[in-house]
C-alpha cells in the first residue's frame, strides 16, 4: 500500500494532512519538478519585491515531510501515468508504483503565439524559479514590459515598482482585470498604478518581440515599438493537465472530479488548480484557482485516499490583492447577469468602492476596494447562504457590522465564532 502525490504545493500538503488524519503509517511519496521545500506561491511577488525571504515563504516547517513520513522526490519530473499498471513514469523512464494517486500539478502559464518568444530575458511569473531569474535583471532604473494586466501580472508590476523598475503594462482588454473590476473599480486601480509611475496600454497586443538573442522591446499591433530590458508574460494560466493528455482520464479545461475529488479512474484523485471542482455559487464544476480551495480539495482527496468519506462542495472564487497600498478583495459572482441585482457604494473622497451582487435574498458576490474591513462577514453570508433581506439596505454602509444583523443571526454567528 502506498500513496503517491504528483505536485508539492497547497493541494499536495492538504492531501498529506488529510491522509495522516486517518492513516498514520502508509508511506506517502511526493514527486515534484521543482527542487524546493513546499512554499506559498502567492509570496513570489513579495520575494521579488524584497518584502519577504525564501525562509519565510515556506508553506510548512522544514521537518514537515519527516514528521509525516513523506518521501520526497524533488526536482524530478513525472512524465506520464500508466493507469492500468498503477505506475507514475518519470522523465528518466523509471516507474513509481501507487495504490492511490493524487494529481496536483497545478497550473501552467498561458502564452499565445507571438514572434520572438525564444529570446533571453523573457519570463513567466508563476514559480519561484521565475522570480529568481527576474531578480537578476530587475535592477533599479531598468525598464520592463509586463504583458497581461491579470492578477499575477499586477502583482509582478507591484514587485518591480518596489525594485525601482520602470514598468509598462500591455493588455488586449479595454480595462484591467475585466472579470473582476467594472469601469469605476478599474479607474481607481489605474490611478494607483499611474501614481506609482506605471504606464498602462490597453486595447493592444504584442505582435513581435524585438531583439537578437535577447529581448530589447516589442512591436505592438498598431505598429509602434517599445524598448525594454526584459519582459514578463502574465497573460493568464491554464490547468496543467499535460501529464494525462491522451489517456482515459476525463478532462475539460481541467481534470474532472466529483465532490470527493475522485476522477473517473478508480484510486486516482485530483485537487488544486489542475482540477475542476464544484463551485456552489455558480452550481457547476470549474477551476477555482485560489489557495484555500486548493487546500480544502487536497485535504478532502487525502482523507478519501485514506479510507474516509469526505465531501467538499463549498468551493467558490475569492481573491485578496493589496496593490501598491490599495486593498482589493473580491468573492463569488463578479458580473451582473439575469436574476442578479447589484448594489454599489462609491465614495470618491475616500477612494472607496463597494459592489454587492444579490440573488433573491442571498449575497452571491462582492468587490471591495480600499474599505475591506467587513470582508469576513460578507464572505460568511455567501458561504452560509444567509438571508440578507432584513439588512440588505445597510450593506456597505460605514457603520455596518455585527449589530446590523437580526438578533437570531447574531447569536448564530457568535456560536460559530464569526463575531465582527
Amino acid at each position: 500500500m502506498s500513496f503517491v502525490i504528483i505536485g508539492n504545493s497547497t493541494a499536495a500538503i492538504g492531501a498529506v494532512e488529510g491522509i495522516r488524519r486517518y492513516d498514520k503509517h502508509t508511506p506517502i511519496t511526493i514527486i515534484s519538478d521543482e527542487p524546493y521545500h513546499t512554499y506559498s506561491r502567492p509570496l513570489i511577488s513579495y520575494y521579488l519585491g524584497g518584502k519577504t525571504t525564501e525562509e519565510n515563504m515556506l508553506y510548512r516547517s522544514k521537518d514537515f515531510y519527516e514528521k509525516n513520513n513523506v518521501k520526497t522526490m524533488l526536482g524530478v519530473k513525472a512524465e506520464s501515468v500508466d493507469f492500468k499498471k498503477k505506475e507514475v513514469i518519470l522523465q528518466d523512464g523509471s516507474r513509481i508504483p501507487y495504490s492511490k494517486l493524487l494529481i496536483a500539478t497545478g497550473a501552467k502559464p498561458f502564452v499565445p503565439p507571438m514572434e520572438g518568444l525564444g529570446k533571453e530575458n523573457i519570463f513567466n511569473f508563476i514559480k519561484f524559479d521565475d522570480v529568481k531569474k527576474i531578480e537578476k535583471v530587475a535592477v533599479k532604473g531598468s525598464k520592463a514590459i509586463v504583458v497581461g494586466a491579470s492578477f499575477s501580472g499586477l502583482k509582478a508590476v507591484e514587485a518591480l515598482v518596489h525594485r525601482g523598475v520602470k514598468v509598462t503594462v500591455i493588455d488586449i482588454m479595454s480595462r484591467i482585470m475585466p472579470r473582476v473590476l467594472d469601469d469605476t473599480a478599474a479607474s481607481i486601480v489605474m490611478e494607483t498604478l499611474r501614481d506609482s509611475g506605471v504606464e498602462v496600454l490597453l486595447n493592444t497586443t504584442v505582435e513581435k518581440i524585438l531583439g537578437g538573442d535577447r529581448a530589447t522591446g516589442v512591436l505592438l499591433k498598431d505598429g509602434s515599438e517599445l524598448s525594454c530590458d526584459f519582459i514578463i508574460l502574465a497573460i493568464g494560466v491554464r490547468c496543467n493537465t499535460d501529464i494525462v493528455k491522451g489517456t482515459e482520464l476525463k478532462t475539460n479545461r481541467g481534470i474532472v472530479v466529483d465532490s470527493r475529488m475522485q476522477t473517473n479512474i478508480p484510486d486516482v484523485y485530483a485537487a488544486g488548480d489542475v482540477a475542476e471542482g464544484y463551485n456552489f455559487i455558480e452550481d457547476k464544476y470549474m477551476e477555482i484557482a485560489i489557495i484555500p480551495n486548493a487546500y480544502k480539495q487536497g485535504e478532502t482527496a487525502g482523507a478519501n485516499m485514506a479510507g474516509a468519506c469526505k465531501v467538499f462542495d463549498k468551493g467558490f472564487i475569492m481573491n485578496s490583492m493589496p496593490l501598491l497600498g490599495l486593498p482589493i478583495i473580491s468573492a463569488g459572482v463578479s458580473e451582473q447577469r439575469e436574476g442578479i441585482s447589484v448594489k454599489t457604494v462609491y465614495k470618491p473622497e475616500k477612494n472607496s468602492y463597494k459592489k454587492f451582487y444579490i440573488k433573491g435574498n442571498n449575497l452571491v458576490g462582492y468587490l471591495l476596494i480600499n474599505d475591506v474591513d467587513r470582508a469576513g462577514i460578507y464572505t460568511s453570508f455567501i458561504k452560509d447562504k444567509t438571508d440578507i433581506s432584513a439588512f440588505e439596505d445597510s450593506l456597505g454602509s460605514d457603520d455596518f457590522g455585527f449589530v446590523s444583523l437580526p438578533k437570531a443571526l447574531r447569536k448564530d454567528k457568535m456560536l460559530k465564532g464569526e463575531v465582527v
